[in-house]
């Protein structure tokens, strides 16, 4: 514990020494990754760096109302457009907020320890939708509130469960989805939580799915424009807009994009506005006309600010050296060496724009291994201590890799990828082998199914994941220069 101690002491005092970063600076004519659209008669809201902002309808004067250490999310005009009511972070749990369209003091709503996501404005404004799992014991269950503007007890509505959900501008519907699909995860997912929309009529309390195609589909984001709701789909491929009639039961697409998809739709019960691309656009379904709306912003965004940074959470992989006289780490993508106890903190790969990690020390305490991607993709290099010339060796895989294991002799390198394989290169041939792959995929960015060399450097253990899902446990004979 001391020594662990002694060594972040060490590091917080002498690494923020060294790292200063720069990013290229924003387009302020035509800024992108705006998130979160909304859309209100006169204005237009959205999340640019986590804080909330509006802008009028045509993209000019955008202004920030919110800044804050947390996240601002899920913004949503009142009927009249006169305020924003939209989720925050501001006293660390998200909740329920609302502000002035113009600017102001936000006004926190909401005060239970769960999350809460607005969702939308009853027709009078007086009151707020939003989801929550207070009242929900599993957790991808939420279920619909609606609180007054002016905070106060909750109302809990009689549906069992809802995610994402929108009244009809009559109130006499509202369409919703149950829960949260899994199409964030998996692309194009077809399992047993694909996102599906119900329509529930307040008055009899009957629903009605929004119909899929045979194939499924992942359906989103449902938004009312007269009698219709607008909604995100993926069934033909890349996730576009649609829309339902609740009285002709007609599914109708109306965006086709195929090289990035529709993020994000809200709406003033007139235009859609959504997110595609990284900018926003807006729809009219009389003229059937999509626009994209061009906003330039130019702040000082602090994460763009060149600055000093130092703490041990930028900290990654550690690594020992073979004497150990030394600790080898990746600390904000760079390679860098530090003592015990004491001596100079050495950055041996100094590359700002370039992403190194998981390095590790070989044996003879000759050279460090790692992962870098200074030629666009990930290559294994290998870092020769004493005259700092760097050997790259371009390997095997699935494109993302970690758990560098040096054999005894420090000739070769067992490492694994994102694919659950494992592989042994050659350092002097560059020759890479691929040793065995894991039959059934486990949670998880990688699998260590690493185990050990043997003293001579002829034989690799390791275990793999067969189709049970036990893991077996194998012998391997390396076959490179025996």
């Amino acid at each position: 514990m001391k020594f662990h101690q002694s060594i972040t002491t060490y590091l917080l005092g002498t690494l923020s020494l060294f790292f200063t970063f720069t990013i290229t600076a924003q387009n302020v004519k035509d800024t992108r990754l705006m998130t979160n659209p909304a859309i209100s008669k006169n204005k237009i809201a959205f999340i640019y760096a986590e804080d909330l902002w509006v802008a009028n309808r045509d993209g000019s004067n955008p202004i920030r109302l919110t800044i804050d250490e947390g996240i601002e999310t899920n913004p949503v005009f009142s009927p009249d457009g006169s305020q924003i009511a939209f989720s925050a972070e501001y006293d660390g749990n998200l909740d329920v907020f609302i502000i002035d369209a113009n600017g102001g003091v936000p006004k926190r709503l909401t005060w239970n320890p769960y999350a809460d996501f607005v969702r939308g404005f009853d027709k009078t404004g007086k009151n707020i939708l939003f989801a929550s799992r207070r009242d929900s014991h599993v957790y991808h269950y939420r279920q619909l509130y609606t609180i007054s503007v002016n905070g106060g007890a909750v109302t809990k509505l009689p549906l069992p469960t809802a995610h994402s959900a929108a009244y009809s501008p009559d109130e006499k519907h509202i369409a919703y989805t149950p829960f949260g699909s899994a199409h964030t995860q998996w692309k194009n997912y077809r399992g047993g939580r694909q996102g599906t929309i119900w329509v529930y009529d307040v008055k009899t309390h009957e629903v009605d799915e929004i119909p899929k195609p045979t194939t499924g589909s992942n359906d989103t984001n449902p938004q009312w424009i007269g009698n219709i709701v607008y909604f995100r789909s993926d069934r033909n491929g890349e996730f576009n807009i649609y829309s339902y009639d609740i009285s002709s039961k007609q599914v109708t697409q109306h965006t086709f994009y195929e090289d990035f998809p529709v993020l994000a739709i809200s709406s003033d019960n007139n235009d859609l506005i959504y997110e595609q691309e990284g900018y926003l656009h807006t729809y009219n379904p009389v003229q059937n006309k999509k626009a994209k709306i061009t906003i330039g912003i130019a702040t000082d965004l602090l994460e763009l600010r060149p600055r000093f940074v130092s703490g041990d959470q930028y900290i990654r992989s550690v690594a020992i050296s073979p004497s150990g006289a030394r600790l080898v780490m990746d600390f904000r993508g760079e390679i860098v060496t530090v003592p015990v106890k004491k001596g100079d903190v050495n950055n041996i790969s100094q590359t700002t724009a370039v992403h190194e990690k998981y390095p590790q020390w070989s044996p003879n305490g000759k050279h460090i291994a790692y992962f870098s991607d200074a030629s666009g993709e990930y290559e294994l290099h290998i870092k020769n201590i004493k005259d700092n010339t760097v050997k790259k060796i371009t390997i095997k895989g699935t494109g993302f890799y970690a758990n560098i294991n040096w054999s005894p002799d420090s000739e070769k390198i067992c490492y694994t990828d994102n694919s659950r394989t494992i592989y042994q290169v050659d350092i002097a041939s560059e020759k890479s082998t691929k040793i065995a792959s894991d039959v059934v995929y486990s949670p998880g960015a990688f699998r260590d199914s690493f185990g050990s060399w043997s003293h001579d450097s002829k034989w690799i253990t390791y275990t793999q994941i067969t189709e049970t899902y036990y893991q077996k446990a194998f012998v391997y004979l390396s076959l490179i220069h025996i």
